[in-house]
């Protein structure tokens, strides 16, 4: 796996991944929250395997 996230999208992915995670601990947004975690991955391994499937990139030096 090559990297394909630029730090801005992995701090994206780290915030709205624990928010998300957050808020279905909490009870506050539901089920579909746990969605969180797959954000956290892909940030945590700075590779996005959408962007690789479609061709896509947001690090300008990968």
């Amino acid at each position: 796996m090559s990297r394909n996230l630029a730090n801005w999208d992995r701090i994206a992915r780290f915030a709205l991944g624990a928010l998300l995670v957050l808020g279905a601990i909490s009870g506050t947004i539901g089920a579909w929250g746990w969605i969180g975690v797959i954000l956290l991955a892909t940030g945590f391994m700075n590779f996005c395997p959408l962007y690789r499937i479609v061709g896509f990139k947001t690090c300008q030096d990968c």
